[in-house]
């Protein structure tokens, strides 16, 4: 073959396409990270390694990230088993409100244990002791990861074949012994995806540290501190550093840890009645939601009161306040980013899920590690990548900059989500179509598409409520042009005015919960309609 035909038979279609996707997502994911690294000098090294500060931090970091994960996952357990393992009513009402602070930023928890517990607070009764420091830390990361722990784990059982157990009580084995036998060998290996997932999240988080720690500094407050603080990107660089080696060790495990458990998909549902079980799964999860609820009750009582505690008479000064401070402007900026990032990110997702899924080939690995890469960078570390790479740009302080960065932040999980709904349709489909002379293009548009409408209906909906309340990645890249409603919680952390903050996370949450409700409602009524036309 000569080299035009080689050529030319690289540059099919097929092939262009994947060098364009390939080359965005290397400019977008892998450029900015490795430019962070090179950014780093000696003098940065020896500042943050030779400093009992950095050693203090991190010791703090690691110290609450190992007993909030350690609560979350045990919480998370917990609250799965309630809802995949009891008869309890009302199950889908409990998941939505034990995960309601999945809706919310991270920075708002800690704000609401300081309405709640701090010295004045709704519910802390005398006690000259404040709540911000370890405990304040360690509190704020459970209630803002255990839903993630929760839904993981409710994943994980809700597939295991109920017939070992019905056999082990014929039996009469020991409830204890039937989980060591049974239930742990089932759950062991997943359950270390989820413990590195879940440590990962709470050591790499800054919001809850920097509302509730007080002096009580962990790394990603340093890094804060020092890159937008005081603009020592090196340093920065260095401690981002840090942080990427337990987010990619996470990466890293769950890309090569392919047995995730003998998973079995015999559907049979835990319905038998028990007088002891039954009330204790009722228990959890009302206490659970009752915590969830109270954190929720703290923001209106601060959003609608006069003055707390002094005055709890109703107003809405408060909302007033923070419109006259150009939230109406951030308000604007962040569904209209929400938006653009959404559709940016279901498009580039989807065509780069159908060219690994379904265009397999050597290179479709690589585009495959690529798209799922940003899995292993934290938001924080990812901004300040972002601000080195750009700072100075056409791009900088724009709107189109906090829509790359937030696609890049939330890319991986909508990508894997349609990944696995590509991978389950009929391998063949391309091939029918190219003997019956119909194109590919129109076989993914009138066939593959419509099959996985509600697949990215999620995807839309995962990126929509992320970029609604991250305050991680953006808070390197704002400007007051285009800034967004989430950073308005840090600004008023700040002024200590958390009326203002309380306001922002009731709009947020509010926001992020009409677009659940419309993704529900379409679900629900494309269901009915689908039924419909079968009948």
């Amino acid at each position: 073959m000569s080299l035009k035909q080689r050529m030319r038979s690289l540059l099919t279609g097929r092939s262009v396409s994947k060098i364009l996707i390939g080359v965005l997502l290397f400019l977008i994911i892998v450029v900015p990270i490795v430019r962070m690294l090179f950014y780093i000098d000696g003098e940065a090294w020896r500042s943050v390694f030779g400093s009992k500060l950095f050693v203090k931090n991190l010791v703090n970091s690691l110290t609450s990230t190992a007993l909030a994960t350690v609560l979350s996952i045990v919480l998370g357990y917990f609250l799965a088993w309630a809802i995949a393992r009891t008869d309890i009513k009302c199950k889908y009402l409990f998941t939505i409100l034990i995960t309601l602070p999945m809706l919310i930023p991270s920075i708002s928890h800690g704000m609401g244990l300081r309405i709640l517990f701090d010295v004045g607070g709704i519910l802390h009764f005398g006690s000259a002791d404040s709540i911000c420091g370890f405990w304040g830390v360690v509190v704020g990361s459970v209630l803002y990861s255990f839903p993630i722990a929760f839904i993981m784990i409710a994943d994980i059982l809700k597939y295991e074949d109920q017939a070992p157990y019905e056999a082990a009580d014929v039996l009469g084995i020991p409830k204890i012994r039937q989980f060591t036998a049974i239930t742990f060998p089932y759950i062991r290996k997943p359950m270390i995806s989820v413990l590195f997932a879940v440590f990962t999240m709470i050591v790499t988080d800054y919001g809850v540290p920097l509302s509730v720690g007080g002096k009580f500094k962990t790394l990603p407050v340093m890094l804060y501190e020092e890159a937008v603080g005081q603009l020592h990107y090196s340093i920065g660089s260095v401690i981002g550093l840090v942080l990427l080696v337990p987010a990619v060790a996470a990466f890293l495990f769950d890309l090569f840890n392919k047995d995730k458990g003998n998973t079995s998909y015999v559907q049979r549902s835990y319905h038998s009645k028990n007088r002891w079980r039954d009330p204790l799964g009722y228990a959890i999860v009302v206490i659970c939601s009752l915590m969830v609820m109270l954190i929720i009750f703290s923001f209106v009582i601060q959003a609608f009161a006069k003055s707390y505690p002094g005055d709890l008479s109703f107003t809405l000064k408060h909302f007033e306040n923070i419109f006259s401070k150009n939230g109406g402007k951030a308000l604007g900026n962040s569904i209209l980013i929400a938006l653009l990032t959404s559709a940016f990110g279901v498009v580039v997702a989807t065509a780069t899920a159908y060219m690994t899924a379904r265009m397999k080939s050597r290179s479709s690995r690589i585009l495959h590690l690529m798209a799922i890469v940003s899995l292993a960078i934290p938001g924080l570390v990812l901004g300040l990548s972002y601000i080195i790479v750009f700072k100075g740009s056409f791009l900088y302080g724009t709107i189109a900059i906090l829509v790359l960065v937030n696609t890049v932040h939330f890319f991986a999980s909508p990508y894997l989500m349609i990944y696995n709904a590509f991978g389950k349709l009929n391998d063949n489909l391309e091939e029918v179509g190219q003997i019956l002379g119909i194109s590919r293009v129109r076989i993914i548009f009138n066939v593959i598409v419509p099959q996985s409408k509600y697949t990215l209906i999620e995807m839309f909906s995962y990126f929509f409520v992320n970029c609604m309340m991250t305050i991680s990645a953006v808070s390197f890249l704002a400007s007051t042009f285009n800034k967004p409603l989430s950073l308005l919680i840090t600004a008023a952390e700040r002024g200590i005015q958390l009326e203002c903050a309380a306001v922002v996370a009731l709009l947020i949450l509010a926001i992020n919960m009409l677009m659940k409700g419309i993704v529900y409602l379409i679900k629900t009524i494309g269901g009915k309609y689908v039924d419909k036309k079968a009948v």
